[in-house]
C-alpha cells in the first residue's frame, strides 16, 4: 500500500512538472526558448556514434554513459549493455540481460555495474560482459552505482533512501545507511561520489552526508535546503543530482533551493546561493557551473560563489547538466541540441545535435571526446576541431 501511495505521489508530481516545462512539454505559459542565430567560433564534428537500446522517451532513468579511459560502456532500458573503444566506436561488447535497466552502467576495474527498475544490481565482468553476479536491493536503483575499487565495494543508492555498500565479488550487503523520504520528492536520486575513504551523497529530505567508506559510520551532515512552503510541492527540497568534490570543498544542488559549497572535511556551508537544479554541477580549476531548472545557464567562482556569468538563451529547454570541456562548457536540451559556451565569457561557441531525441544526462569528457547517450538509445561522440 505504501509502495502504491508513492506511485501515485509521483504520478502527481509527473503532471506538475512536466506542466513547468521540465520535460519540455509545450506548455502555453512557458513555452521552450527559440535557439537564437550566432556566428560559431568552435568547429566541432561528430567523431562517431553508435546504438545501445531502444527509446527510452520521459522515463527519466539514470542511464549515462561511464568510463575507464579506453573504453566508454552504455546501457539501454530493454536491457542491453555495451562496450565500445572510444577512439573509433568500435562495439567490443554487448550483453543482452533482459532486465529494465534504470541506472548506470559503473565502471571500476574489473567490473561494470548497473541498476534496475525492479530494484535489482547486476555486475558484469568489463573485458566481454559475462555476468558476475545479481542481487536484490530494498527498492528502485534510480542513480548510477559507483564502484570503489580501494575497498572492493559497490555503492548503490535507492529511492527509499538508503546507500547500500554490496562487496564487489559477491554482491553481498556489507552495510547500508537510510535518511528520511518526504511523502512527495521529485523523480530520481544522486549517485554517492567517493573522496578518499569518504562516500558524500544527497537525499530527497534536503540534506547532503558523508559516511565512512569502511562501514557507514556517519562522519557529517548538512543540511542545504530546509523544505519551505504550505503545500507539498512548495516543500520539495530534493537534493536529486550528484555532488561534486573539487579541492577542500563539496559542491551541492538542490531543487528549489541552493547551490551551495561544503566543507570536506567538517560539512559546513562555506557559501550558498539561490539557484534551483535537479542535476549536478560541473567544476573547473576556477569556477562551477550549474543549469538551473529554468534553462538559465549560471557561472560562479569556485572560492566565494560569485556569479561570473548568466545565460538565458536557453530556457525552459530541459537543460541536461553542465559539462567543463576544454575552454567550454556544454549543455544538451530536449531537442537533442548541444551547446557549446565559452567557460570565460558565456559567449555561445558552437551548436550541434546529437540526433532528434531528448538528451537527460550530463554530456561525459572522456580524453579529447565529448559523449552523450540520447533518449532513442543511440550514443554520440563529438570532437572539437579547433576554433574558426
Amino acid at each position: 500500500m505504501r509502495a502504491l501511495l508513492r506511485l501515485c505521489w509521483l504520478s502527481l508530481l509527473t503532471v506538475a512538472i512536466s506542466s513547468c516545462g521540465i520535460f519540455g512539454g509545450e506548455e502555453e505559459a512557458n513555452p521552450p526558448a527559440e535557439l537564437v542565430k550566432f556566428k560559431a567560433t568552435l568547429k566541432v564534428r561528430k567523431a562517431w556514434s553508435a546504438g545501445v537500446g531502444e527509446k527510452t522517451e520521459y522515463l527519466r532513468l539514470a542511464l549515462v554513459p561511464a568510463s575507464d579511459g579506453a573504453r566508454v560502456f552504455a546501457a539501454g532500458h530493454d536491457g542491453r549493455v555495451s562496450a565500445f573503444e572510444v577512439e573509433r566506436g568500435k562495439r567490443l561488447w554487448t550483453r543482452k540481460t533482459k532486465l529494465p535497466l534504470s541506472a548506470g552502467p559503473a565502471v571500476g576495474g574489473e567490473w561494470v555495474v548497473v541498476g534496475t527498475s525492479d530494484g535489482d544490481v547486476l555486475a558484469l565482468n568489463a573485458d566481454d560482459g559475462n555476468e558476475r553476479w545479481k542481487v536484490s536491493v530494498s527498492s528502485e536503483v534510480l542513480a548510477a552505482p559507483v564502484v570503489a575499487q580501494a575497498r572492493d565495494l559497490v555503492l548503490v543508492r535507492t529511492v527509499d533512501g538508503k546507500l547500500i555498500a554490496l562487496d564487489a565479488f559477491t554482491g553481498n550487503e556489507i552495510w547500508f545507511v537510510q535518511q528520511s523520504v518526504p511523502r512527495l520528492s521529485v523523480r530520481g536520486t544522486g549517485s554517492p561520489i567517493i573522496a578518499g575513504e569518504t562516500v558524500i551523497c544527497g537525499f530527497d529530505n534536503g540534506k547532503v552526508a558523508a559516511y565512512a567508506l569502511a562501514d557507514g559510520s556517519l562522519l557529517w551532515e548538512a543540511l542545504i535546503n530546509p523544505p519551505s512552503g504550505r503545500t507539498e510541492v512548495e516543500r520539495l527540497a530534493d537534493l536529486n543530482a550528484a555532488v561534486r568534490v573539487a579541492g577542500e570543498n563539496v559542491y551541492v544542488t538542490g531543487y528549489q533551493g541552493t547551490v551551495a559549497a561544503v566543507d570536506l572535511q567538517q560539512g559546513q556551508v562555506v557559501w550558498a546561493q539561490e539557484v534551483s537544479s535537479y542535476d549536478a554541477p560541473a567544476v573547473d580549476l576556477t569556477q562551477i557551473y550549474v543549469a538551473a531548472a529554468s534553462g538559465e545557464l549560471h557561472t560562479l567562482a569556485r572560492g566565494t560563489g560569485q556569479e561570473l556569468w548568466r545565460d538565458g538563451t536557453l530556457l525552459n529547454r530541459s537543460l541536461t547538466g553542465p559539462a567543463a570541456f576544454g575552454n567550454s562548457v556544454v549543455v544538451g536540451d530536449f531537442d537533442g541540441y548541444l551547446h557549446w559556451f565559452d567557460a570565460a565569457t558565456g559567449q555561445l561557441q558552437a551548436r550541434t545535435r546529437a540526433g532528434s531525441h531528448a538528451i537527460v544526462a550530463a554530456p561525459l569528457v572522456v580524453n579529447d571526446l565529448l559523449l552523450v547517450l540520447n533518449d532513442g538509445g543511440k550514443l554520440y561522440a563529438f570532437r572539437e576541431s579547433g576554433s574558426k
